[in-house]
């Protein structure tokens, strides 16, 4: 069973039933109980055209559903609407669910957890994993989203801004999780900055080209993480980053900056530096101090701090970290990181350890470990 070909088909059927009249929650429901079917019946009865098969298979699967509801009478009468077997279109309507999955009435986190089940075709379990909370849990607040955009049509679109938190937020899990969706990510901002003109979705698309562009070296043979200190920059995808930084300065040109650009900014300074001691801290700084500004959100000063401290010095980061609350993710790795160095090595290693015991998945605990490791053996000389 191909199981790559089933979650690709997953948009484009759940947009076929939608248009049709189905209300999101119903159709999304039908069309899993469908992929449900194809696992059993496709091994020994593989259809011609997979994509009518299943169009075919959920809407009966709809139709078995809503001629339960109140509204029997009335929604019989789309049997008639049925599509027949055979080729079916090959409209992409992934953008389009993004927008309905996108309700301006959902927060981002249950915004892009409805966006990875109905879209992007994870499972409850895997989602509930990239989150951190329980299978449970995670399975209440995609109910109540579906419950939420259940009456929304096309017409009916969540808010551009909300879609490009949603794509960015997809973007990181697959930048950073189990299952590869930066690709699919890029493939519709890229959809998006054609139909849109707009400097933050430039912003963003150009964000995730200088993002994905490092993909190659993020990672050790055996599966680690190798910081961007550390990593092998002939890996890097130069085409990725022309493309990124000719995005950007196009998009910067217009005076209307936003988090997206100023980010993207901050990823192509990184980009620049041939060395990572060529790398220029006190612009990275500057930019952070304007993407506080426009988000007042606290990671961004956890990460400014970092800057600070190599901008300035370790102390100096230190002081700018200590304004800031510990509970912050990732706060006791940054402490960590300055207080290495600092030469404070004790410290650092206690930190280090509480850091990865906080870790949000496993990868990054597997580092932070290795790290409180490898200063407790220099301590112990």
């Amino acid at each position: 069973m191909n199981e790559a070909l089933l979650r690709s088909l997953t948009p484009s059927v759940l947009g076929v039933l939608v248009r049709r009249g189905a209300d999101f929650a119903t159709a999304e429901d039908a069309v899993q109980d469908a992929l449900v079917e194809a696992v059993r019946v496709w091994p020994d009865d593989p259809p011609r055209d997979a994509k009518g098969w299943l169009v075919t298979v959920a809407w009966r699967k709809f139709l078995d559903v809503t001629r339960a509801d109140v509204a029997r009478r009335r929604r019989e009468d789309r049997v008639d609407e049925e599509p027949a077997p055979g080729p079916a279109s090959g409209a992409d309507d992934t953008l389009q669910l993004y927008f309905l999955c996108a309700h301006p009435s959902l927060t981002p986190s249950s915004a892009v957890a409805l966006t990875l089940r109905a879209v992007g075709g994870l499972t409850t379990r895997q989602i509930a994993q990239a989150y951190l909370v329980p299978e449970a849990t995670m399975a209440q607040r995609i109910s109540r989203a579906k419950r939420t955009v259940s009456g929304v049509r096309f017409d009916q679109p969540g808010d551009v801004a909300t879609v490009l938190r949603v794509l960015y937020l997809v973007f990181n899990e697959g930048y950073s999780g189990d299952v590869d969706l930066a690709a699919e990510a890029i493939r519709l901002t890229r959809q998006l900055a054609t139909a849109i003109d707009h400097p933050e979705v430039a912003g963003l698309l150009a964000l995730m080209l200088l993002h994905h562009a490092r993909r190659a070296a993020r990672t050790a043979p055996d599966g680690s993480l190798v910081p961007l200190a550390e990593q092998d920059r002939g890996r890097w995808e130069t085409a990725a980053i022309a493309e990124g930084v000719e995005i950007l300065q196009a998009a910067l040109g217009r005076d209307r900056l936003g988090d997206f650009q100023a980010q993207a900014a901050i990823a192509a300074l990184h980009a620049d530096a041939r060395t990572a001691e060529e790398t220029d801290w006190v612009q990275i700084v500057e930019w952070y101090d304007e993407l506080a500004r426009l988000t007042d959100s606290p990671v961004v000063r956890l990460n400014r701090a970092v800057a600070v401290g190599e901008a300035d010095g370790p102390r100096a980061g230190l002081a700018a970290l200590a304004a800031l609350d510990d509970s912050l993710p990732r706060h006791a790795a940054a402490a960590a990181y300055l207080h290495e160095r600092d030469g404070d090595l004790a410290t650092a290693a206690r930190l280090y350890a509480e850091a990865a015991h906080k870790a949000p998945n496993l990868a990054e605990r597997d580092h932070l470990t290795r790290q409180a490791a490898r200063l407790n053996a220099r301590g112990r000389r």
